[in-house]
């Protein structure tokens, strides 16, 4: 199925972020799974949401996990971004950090289940641009 794996095709990119938006939602609960690496599936969600909106609009992009890079070239696109999704800025610290053991502190399950609506946020975003 080349839709899946064509990186000129915004729904690809949507696809990827949903699923990691079910990999981050599935994964709760389950012995061994670190919340941290649920967090960073949550970032990946959104992180490749807005790529999708960027392939859209013909917008290029850096390889970066910065949310914030990817909220700036959209909106120099003249795109509206909602307060939902600017909120999800955040998620970008569990881009990196959080996959190695010199973390730092666990994440609690409050935090789990904010980057988790705040991922959600994101991709419905994407999906509403996308399918309009």
């Amino acid at each position: 199925m080349k839709r899946r794996t064509d990186p000129t095709d915004p729904l690809a990119w949507l696809a990827r972020a949903k699923s990691n938006l079910k990999i981050a939602e599935l994964g709760s609960g389950h012995p061994g799974v670190f919340l941290e690496d649920l967090c960073f599936d949550a970032q990946q969600a959104a992180e490749k949401a807005l790529k999708a909106v960027c392939v859209h609009h013909n917008l290029d992009f850096p390889k970066t996990h910065s949310l914030v890079i990817l909220m700036d070239i959209l909106e120099s696109a003249s795109l509206q971004i909602p307060p939902e999704v600017k909120a999800a800025a955040g998620l970008t610290s569990y881009a990196v950090q959080v996959r190695y053991p010199d973390w730092g502190e666990e994440v609690t399950d409050e935090e789990y289940q904010s980057a988790l609506e705040l991922a959600e946020q994101v991709v419905l975003w994407a999906e509403s641009i996308l399918y309009v």
